[in-house]
């Protein structure tokens, strides 16, 4: 169920000062979600060069920065929408704890920062970075034209692990399908539990001409669909592990560090599983649980298999040296 007029929808920090209020306004601790797998394109571009702390930085810098232009825009866009929903009438904005001067700002200040983070990184990075912009910020305006905005978000995300990956080797993958099948397990990851996400606002977004799929299909069938998004995920995520991106067997001749990244995939698959039984058409009250705890579980745990992956294949190539 929604929440009651009035409360704050979770993970908020609790303050009146300027920082914590924008931090609320974008929901900072959503950054969780697809930041992990930014680091993952980290790890897997270590297989071609060693990335310097530095690029780390600026990859962290280059995603939050995103996110939070991205996800402020879309306030922006949707304050008025936001006011007539109970369920958000006391987000930043509405009630007035933010001008729309101030969030402007805001969002105008951080988009530079990409800029500036993707400029640092190398000039594939800065050449692309207005394109991944352009469609971060496009996301706000596609609840009004078409259902399948939850996969716009879902590419906005998926861009996180390429970014990450051309940030250190400024060149595409080998095997080229390797970054489309890990970018594709963001998008349908993202773009199931966005809709899963939406469920609670079915009915609003019917009586305002929104077009979410929950909206557009009804509850049961936009979970279905959920449900479909997230078996794709365990599948792009299976093959990519599968194309060895770290070149663990070639480079190590161990099949730890190859365990450890099918453990990842295991543990997502079955987090997801959880996920689904927590969300049934007729109770959306577990639905704040679903959508953080376990989405941010789940790149945790991907991105920690990963990066442990990545170390014992190293510690294993000192070792042998």
């Amino acid at each position: 169920m929604p929440l009651p007029p009035g409360v704050r929808d979770g993970q908020t920090f609790d303050g009146s000062s300027l920082l914590v209020r924008l931090a609320n306004f974008v929901k900072l601790p959503h950054t969780v979600f697809a930041l992990p797998f930014a680091l993952v394109g980290v790890c897997l571009a270590s297989a071609v060069r060693t990335p310097t702390w530095a690029e780390v930085g600026w990859v962290l810098l280059a995603f939050t920065a995103a996110r939070f232009a991205g996800m402020g825009f879309n306030r922006i866009v949707d304050r008025d929408v936001d006011a007539r929903n109970p369920r958000t009438a006391m987000r930043e904005i509405p009630r007035g704890a933010l001008t729309v001067g101030q969030a402007t700002a805001a969002v105008a200040v951080m988009s530079a920062l990409f800029i500036v983070a993707s400029w640092r990184l190398n000039p594939l990075c800065f050449a692309l970075s207005p394109v991944a912009l352009l469609w971060v910020l496009g996301y706000s305006y596609t609840k009004r034209f078409t259902r399948w905005s939850h996969l716009w978000l879902g590419l906005g995300l998926g861009i996180a692990p390429v970014g990450g990956y051309l940030a250190v080797t400024g060149a595409w993958s080998t095997p080229w399908w390797m970054l489309c099948l890990l970018s594709l397990a963001v998008m349908t990851w993202t773009g199931g539990f966005d809709i899963l996400y939406a469920l609670q606002d079915a009915e609003f977004d019917q009586r305002n001409g929104l077009h979410s799929l929950p909206s557009s299909i009804g509850v049961p069938r936009a979970i279905l669909v959920a449900r479909t998004l997230h078996v794709g995920t365990v599948l792009c995520l299976a093959a990519v592990v599968a194309s060895d991106p770290l070149a663990l067997a070639e480079r190590t001749g161990t099949g730890l560090a190859q365990a450890l990244m099918w453990s990842g995939v295991l543990i997502a698959a079955s987090l997801l599983v959880w996920e689904h039984r927590l969300v049934k058409a007729n109770d959306l009250s577990k639905l704040d649980a679903a959508f953080f705890t376990m989405n941010g579980v789940i790149s945790m745990v991907f991105f920690t298999c990963v990066l442990a992956a990545t170390l014992l294949g190293r510690t294993v190539l000192v070792g042998g040296a």
